[in-house]
């Protein structure tokens, strides 16, 4: 990597990171077909996987921005999250993996 002088403020900087050209685009893609199917099911059952591996199941509330808004359901056999009956999580649009309706 290489160190840059800015003028003026006699610090350095050095890039850690640069997107390759088309990643930006690519993601921007994803996130908007992501976006589009979760607003087309809104109010329905789904499971949600993320790219960490962790696994969800609730009713899509709402999508916007990036972030998918899943309103989960504590059952009787599950810890709840919450003093409350439900509670609703925000999960970011890019590290989804899987979505799958469930038909209850």
């Amino acid at each position: 990597m290489m160190s840059i002088q800015q003028q003026g403020y006699g610090h350095q900087e050095q890039l850690l990171y640069q997107a390759r050209p088309d990643h930006p685009q690519t993601l921007k893609s994803n996130r908007d077909h992501i976006h589009n199917l979760c607003n087309q099911h809104r109010n329905q059952h789904v499971r949600v996987e993320t790219l960490d591996g962790e696994t969800f199941e609730g009713m899509i509330m709402h999508c916007d921005r990036g972030i998918l808004y899943l309103r989960l359901q504590a059952t009787s056999g599950q810890r709840a999250l919450s003093p409350f009956s439900s509670v609703i999580l925000p999960l970011v649009l890019y590290e989804l993996l899987v979505i799958t309706l469930l038909y209850l």
